[in-house]
Protein backbone atom coordinates (compact mmCIF):
# COMPACT_ATOMS: atom_id res chain seq x y z
CA UNK A 1 0.00 0.00 0.00
CA UNK A 2 0.99 3.43 -0.52
CA UNK A 3 -0.15 6.46 1.50
CA UNK A 4 0.24 10.16 1.16
CA UNK A 5 0.85 11.85 3.95
CA UNK A 6 -0.45 15.63 4.59
CA UNK A 7 -0.24 17.58 7.24
CA UNK A 8 -1.00 21.44 7.80
CA UNK A 9 -0.74 23.67 10.69
CA UNK A 10 -3.59 25.86 11.08
CA UNK A 11 -6.94 26.29 8.82
CA UNK A 12 -5.42 29.00 7.08
CA UNK A 13 -3.02 26.74 5.23
CA UNK A 14 -4.35 24.37 2.68
CA UNK A 15 -3.48 21.28 2.03
CA UNK A 16 -3.94 21.34 -2.04
CA UNK A 17 0.02 22.89 -2.25
CA UNK A 18 1.86 19.18 -0.49
CA UNK A 19 -1.43 17.11 -2.51
CA UNK A 20 -0.33 18.82 -5.75
CA UNK A 21 3.43 17.62 -5.06
CA UNK A 22 3.16 14.67 -3.80
CA UNK A 23 0.51 13.63 -7.35
CA UNK A 24 3.54 15.18 -8.97
CA UNK A 25 6.13 12.86 -7.83
CA UNK A 26 3.78 9.94 -8.21
CA UNK A 27 2.73 10.77 -11.32
CA UNK A 28 6.75 11.02 -12.30
CA UNK A 29 7.93 7.77 -10.53
CA UNK A 30 4.59 5.59 -11.88
CA UNK A 31 3.27 5.21 -8.48
CA UNK A 32 -0.19 4.69 -7.36
CA UNK A 33 -1.45 6.44 -4.01
CA UNK A 34 -3.76 3.65 -2.33
CA UNK A 35 -4.79 6.63 0.18
CA UNK A 36 -4.34 9.61 1.41
CA UNK A 37 -4.11 11.04 5.16
CA UNK A 38 -4.91 14.73 5.66
CA UNK A 39 -5.24 16.52 9.07
CA UNK A 40 -4.82 19.89 10.28
CA UNK A 41 -3.31 19.87 13.98
CA UNK A 42 0.37 21.40 15.15
CA UNK A 43 3.61 19.08 14.50
CA UNK A 44 4.28 19.98 18.29
CA UNK A 45 1.12 17.20 18.92
CA UNK A 46 1.87 13.72 19.80
CA UNK A 47 1.75 11.26 16.38
CA UNK A 48 -0.67 9.04 18.37
CA UNK A 49 -3.45 11.26 18.88
CA UNK A 50 -3.27 12.65 15.42
CA UNK A 51 -4.29 10.55 12.47
CA UNK A 52 -0.62 9.75 11.56
CA UNK A 53 -0.99 7.31 14.70
CA UNK A 54 -3.56 5.45 13.47
CA UNK A 55 -1.68 5.26 10.11
CA UNK A 56 1.33 3.72 11.67
CA UNK A 57 -0.46 1.52 13.36
CA UNK A 58 -1.87 0.21 10.31
CA UNK A 59 1.38 -0.22 8.23
CA UNK A 60 2.80 -3.24 7.20
CA UNK A 61 6.23 -4.23 5.70
CA UNK A 62 6.97 -3.04 2.01
CA UNK A 63 3.77 -0.01 2.83
CA UNK A 64 5.07 3.16 1.48
CA UNK A 65 4.52 6.69 3.14
CA UNK A 66 5.21 10.03 0.75
CA UNK A 67 4.85 13.23 2.19
CA UNK A 68 6.26 16.72 0.92
CA UNK A 69 9.03 16.86 3.96
CA UNK A 70 9.82 15.64 7.27
CA UNK A 71 8.83 18.47 9.03
CA UNK A 72 5.36 17.41 7.93
CA UNK A 73 6.07 14.46 10.27
CA UNK A 74 6.59 16.08 13.64
CA UNK A 75 8.31 19.65 14.83
CA UNK A 76 10.53 18.35 17.08
CA UNK A 77 13.73 16.03 15.75
CA UNK A 78 13.50 13.42 18.20
CA UNK A 79 9.47 12.95 17.35
CA UNK A 80 10.66 12.28 13.82
CA UNK A 81 13.42 9.99 14.62
CA UNK A 82 10.72 8.07 17.00
CA UNK A 83 8.01 8.21 13.74
CA UNK A 84 11.06 6.62 11.34
CA UNK A 85 12.40 4.43 13.83
CA UNK A 86 8.74 2.80 14.21
CA UNK A 87 8.23 2.51 10.46
CA UNK A 88 11.92 0.99 10.27
CA UNK A 89 10.46 -1.79 12.54
CA UNK A 90 7.50 -2.59 10.67
CA UNK A 91 9.68 -2.30 7.27
CA UNK A 92 7.84 0.58 6.08
CA UNK A 93 8.99 2.85 3.83
CA UNK A 94 9.03 6.78 4.07
CA UNK A 95 10.10 8.66 1.39
CA UNK A 96 9.92 12.72 1.06
CA UNK A 97 9.62 15.12 -1.82
CA UNK A 98 11.84 18.34 -0.68
CA UNK A 99 14.47 16.62 1.31
CA UNK A 100 14.71 13.72 -1.00
CA UNK A 101 14.96 11.24 2.14
CA UNK A 102 14.34 7.34 1.28
CA UNK A 103 13.94 5.48 4.09
CA UNK A 104 14.00 1.62 3.15
CA UNK A 105 16.54 -1.55 3.41
CA UNK A 106 19.65 0.62 2.10
CA UNK A 107 22.52 1.29 4.15
CA UNK A 108 21.61 4.85 5.10
CA UNK A 109 18.54 2.94 6.46
CA UNK A 110 20.42 0.79 8.54
CA UNK A 111 23.12 3.42 10.23
CA UNK A 112 20.08 5.54 11.00
CA UNK A 113 18.16 2.58 12.57
CA UNK A 114 21.72 2.39 14.67
CA UNK A 115 21.49 6.06 15.42
CA UNK A 116 17.77 5.88 16.67
CA UNK A 117 18.18 3.17 18.93
CA UNK A 118 21.34 4.72 20.17
CA UNK A 119 19.43 8.13 20.95
CA UNK A 120 16.81 6.50 22.60
CA UNK A 121 18.79 4.59 24.66
CA UNK A 122 20.58 7.84 25.73
CA UNK A 123 17.13 9.45 26.39
CA UNK A 124 15.86 6.38 28.86
CA UNK A 125 19.28 6.57 30.62
CA UNK A 126 19.19 10.63 30.84
CA UNK A 127 15.31 10.41 32.29
CA UNK A 128 16.24 7.65 34.77
CA UNK A 129 18.87 9.78 36.07
CA UNK A 130 16.49 12.57 36.34
CA UNK A 131 14.23 10.94 38.25
CA UNK A 132 17.10 9.20 40.83
CA UNK A 133 18.36 12.46 41.21
CA UNK A 134 14.81 13.75 41.67
CA UNK A 135 14.21 11.24 44.48
CA UNK A 136 17.44 11.44 46.19
CA UNK A 137 16.71 15.69 46.43
CA UNK A 138 13.05 14.59 48.09
CA UNK A 139 14.72 11.98 50.38
CA UNK A 140 16.94 14.61 51.46
CA UNK A 141 14.05 17.00 52.15
CA UNK A 142 12.85 14.70 54.27
CA UNK A 143 9.27 13.77 51.93
CA UNK A 144 8.27 9.80 52.53
CA UNK A 145 8.48 8.50 49.23
CA UNK A 146 5.28 5.93 48.15
CA UNK A 147 2.47 4.63 49.46
CA UNK A 148 2.37 4.53 53.49
CA UNK A 149 3.52 1.37 54.52
CA UNK A 150 0.54 -1.08 55.50
CA UNK A 151 -2.18 1.07 53.15
CA UNK A 152 -3.41 -0.70 50.21
CA UNK A 153 -4.56 1.40 46.92
CA UNK A 154 -8.32 2.32 46.75
CA UNK A 155 -8.08 1.77 42.66
CA UNK A 156 -7.65 -1.70 41.97
CA UNK A 157 -7.19 -2.89 38.52
CA UNK A 158 -11.07 -4.38 38.23
CA UNK A 159 -12.32 -1.14 39.20
CA UNK A 160 -15.51 0.13 37.77
CA UNK A 161 -16.20 -3.65 36.75
CA UNK A 162 -18.25 -4.63 39.88
CA UNK A 163 -21.52 -5.07 38.42
CA UNK A 164 -19.98 -6.99 35.70
CA UNK A 165 -18.22 -9.25 38.06
CA UNK A 166 -21.32 -9.68 40.33
CA UNK A 167 -23.26 -11.23 36.81
CA UNK A 168 -21.04 -13.45 35.99
CA UNK A 169 -20.55 -14.76 39.37
CA UNK A 170 -24.14 -14.93 39.67
CA UNK A 171 -24.15 -17.29 36.48
CA UNK A 172 -21.76 -19.53 38.09
CA UNK A 173 -19.07 -18.27 35.65
CA UNK A 174 -15.36 -19.71 37.06
CA UNK A 175 -12.85 -17.17 38.37
CA UNK A 176 -10.76 -18.41 35.92
CA UNK A 177 -13.11 -17.38 33.07
CA UNK A 178 -13.75 -14.12 34.42
CA UNK A 179 -9.99 -13.27 34.21
CA UNK A 180 -9.57 -14.27 30.80
CA UNK A 181 -12.29 -12.06 30.33
CA UNK A 182 -10.86 -9.35 31.95
CA UNK A 183 -7.29 -10.22 31.12
CA UNK A 184 -5.97 -10.79 34.37
CA UNK A 185 -4.40 -12.88 36.54
CA UNK A 186 -7.09 -15.60 38.61
CA UNK A 187 -5.02 -14.32 42.08
CA UNK A 188 -6.32 -10.67 41.34
CA UNK A 189 -10.19 -12.16 40.42
CA UNK A 190 -9.80 -13.23 43.85
CA UNK A 191 -8.66 -10.58 45.62
CA UNK A 192 -10.84 -7.99 43.95
CA UNK A 193 -13.64 -10.39 44.87
CA UNK A 194 -12.32 -10.07 48.68
CA UNK A 195 -11.97 -6.25 48.85
CA UNK A 196 -14.53 -4.89 46.56
CA UNK A 197 -17.33 -7.23 46.46
CA UNK A 198 -17.85 -8.68 49.73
Amino acid sequence: MVYGYIRVSSDKQTVENQRFEIINFVDAHGIKVDGWIEETISGIQGYDSRKLGTLLKRVKKDDLIICVELSRLGRSLFMIMEILNLCMSKGCKVWTIKDNYRLGEDIQSKVLAFAFGLSAEIERNLISQRTREALARKRAEGVVLGRPRGRKSAMLKLSGHEEAIRALLQRKVPKTRIAKIFGVHRMTVDAFIKRALV
